[in-house]
């Protein structure tokens, strides 16, 4: 019997939570604190929590859950 390959996770969230709309999203908060203000240490304290948020959500978060839910597969017991 083989296991079943694990589905992504961007396949359950909605459009506003895929990869492409984060990474827009992040660029667009960062970009727009240079342009609007042209301070280079105003879009660092931008920058930082908006990069933590965007490496979390696109690369954390996605890991830990397969790790989850291979965890869980495995410690189900075959329903044969």
């Amino acid at each position: 019997m083989t296991a079943a390959k694990p589905s992504s996770i961007w396949q359950h969230k909605p459009w506003w939570c895929q990869p492409w709309s984060i990474v827009l999203t992040g660029l667009g908060l960062i970009g727009g604190s240079w342009f609007g203000f042209q301070r280079l240490w105003l879009t660092m304290v931008v920058a930082v929590p908006v990069l933590l948020w965007m490496s979390y959500f696109l690369l954390v978060y996605p890991k830990l859950l397969l790790s989850s839910s291979i965890a869980t597969a495995t410690d189900e017991p075959d329903k044969d």
